[in-house]
C-alpha cells in the first residue's frame, strides 16, 4: 500500500453518506421524537444531493418513515441496512475510506476501507455492537473495497482531518488520552499515523479548542477544519468571560502560525462558538465547525441563536463561495454531546 492509496479531502467528490439511526435502546429514548425529526431533515437534504445509506435497527420502522417523507426520486437514493448498534456515531465507528493515488482503469485498484477500533472515546460508553457493523456491512456488499481490519488501534473519523494535500490535522488532547493506545506516546503515534495514510507528509497537532462537555477528549472536527484553496476555519469567541476565551485565543495564535507544506500561510476564517447551552446544569459542547461537507453542499448545525447561527452560515459560505450553504437546528443532537459531522460518514465517489 505504501505511496499507492491517500486519504482525501473531504470536499472531494462522494458516493454517499452513512447514517446510524437512533432507536428507543440507545440514549437518544428520552427525546427520541425530537432527534427523528432530526435525522429525517438530514435525509431530506442529503438525498437531493447523494446516496444515503442508513443502518438501523429497526429497519422496517426506520423505512416506514423514509417513504412517508421523502419524494419517490430521493427514497432512490437510499440504501438500507438493518445493524444492531450501540449508539449512532457514524463518525467515529464508520470505515476510514482511503483512495487510489492515480485513476487507473487497467490495474482497477480497490479502495481500501480502514477498520479501527472504537471503544466509546476511551472505554467511556459500550461499544461492541457498533464494532461489528463494518465487517456487517461489507459482507453484506455494501461497499466496494477492501475492507482492512486495524481492530489493533483506536482511532474515531472525527479526531482527524485531511486537507487532501498531504497534510493530516488531529489533536494532542484526543490522541493522547487515557484509554486509547497507550502505552504509545505522541511520537509513537505520529509515526502510526504516517504509516495508515502513506501518503501523508506531515501531522499537524491541534493544541488548543477542547470544548467543555466533549466526551470525545477534543476531536478536532470540533475545532479546525479545512476547505479548499488552503483554507482553515476555526472556532473562537470575543466574549472574555467565557471559560473557554483564553484557550481559543492560544488556539488562535497557533492557528496563525501555521503555514501550508508549501511555506505559505494559511486563509483563516474564525466561527463563533454559541452562546452557553446547557442540559441539566452542564454546559454542551455546541459548535459550529462541526459541518458536513456534501457534493455542492454544506449542512451547517444550527441552534436557534440567530445572531451566532447568521454569522457561522455566512462565514462557510465564505469558505465553500461554490455550494448551498444549510443550516439544520441541532439542539436536540448536541444534547448528546455532538452535532451533524459526529452523525455521519462521507464515503468518496465509488465506493458505494
Amino acid at each position: 500500500m505504501q505511496n499507492t492509496f491517500r486519504f482525501p479531502a473531504e470536499w472531494e467528490k462522494q458516493s454517499g453518506i452513512m447514517l446510524i439511526w437512533p432507536h428507543k435502546d440507545t440514549d437518544w429514548y428520552p427525546y427520541l421524537k425530537e432527534i427523528t425529526e432530526t435525522y429525517l431533515q438530514l435525509a431530506e437534504v442529503i438525498t437531493r444531493y447523494e446516496k444515503l445509506l442508513i443502518v438501523a435497527q429497526e429497519l422496517e420502522a426506520v423505512k416506514e418513515l423514509i417513504y412517508n417523507r421523502l419524494s419517490n426520486e430521493q427514497i432512490g437514493n437510499v440504501i438500507f441496512r438493518q445493524c444492531e448498534n450501540n449508539d449512532t456515531w457514524a463518525r467515529d465507528v464508520a470505515p476510514i475510506t482511503l483512495i487510489p493515488q492515480t485513476a487507473n482503469k487497467e490495474t482497477k485498484m480497490p479502495f481500501h476501507l480502514m477498520d479501527f477500533c472504537f471503544n466509546g472515546w476511551g472505554e467511556k460508553f459500550a461499544a461492541d455492537k457498533d464494532n461489528r457493523i463494518n465487517r456487517q456491512l461489507y459482507f453484506e456488499d455494501t461497499f466496494c473495497g477492501v475492507l482492512e481490519n486495524h481492530k489493533d488501534f483506536v482511532l474515531e473519523g472525527g479526531s482527524i482531518e485531511s486537507d487532501g494535500k498531504q497534510t493530516l490535522f488531529t489533536t494532542t488532547a484526543c490522541l493522547t488520552a487515557p484509554h486509547r493506545n497507550e502505552p504509545l506516546t505522541k511520537d509513537n503515534l505520529e509515526k502510526r499515523l504516517l504509516q495508515l495514510f502513506p501518503n501523508m507528509k506531515r501531522v499537524v497537532w491541534i493544541e488548543h479548542g477542547e470544548l467543555q462537555g466533549d466526551d470525545t477528549d477534543g476531536h478536532v472536527d470540533t475545532i479546525l477544519r479545512c476547505a479548499p484553496n488552503d483554507t482553515l476555519l476555526y472556532i473562537s469567541t470575543d466574549n472574555t468571560a467565557d471559560p473557554h476565551f483564553e484557550d481559543l485565543r492560544a488556539l488562535d495564535e497557533q492557528v496563525q502560525s501555521l503555514r501550508t507544506l508549501e511555506g505559505k500561510p494559511y486563509r483563516l476564517f474564525k466561527l463563533p462558538i454559541p452562546e452557553a447551552i446547557y442540559d441539566e446544569g452542564e454546559r454542551l459542547p455546541a459548535t459550529y465547525a462541526n459541518f458536513l461537507i456534501l457534493n455542492g453542499a454544506v449542512i451547517v448545525p444550527t441552534y436557534n441563536q440567530p445572531k451566532y447561527d447568521k454569522q457561522a452560515l455566512a462565514t462557510i459560505q465564505e469558505a465553500f463561495p461554490d455550494y448551498d450553504i444549510i443550516g439544520i437546528d441541532s439542539v436536540t443532537i448536541v444534547r448528546q454531546h455532538g452535532s451533524i459531522h459526529c452523525l455521519t460518514m462521507q464515503f468518496p465517489e465509488g465506493v458505494i
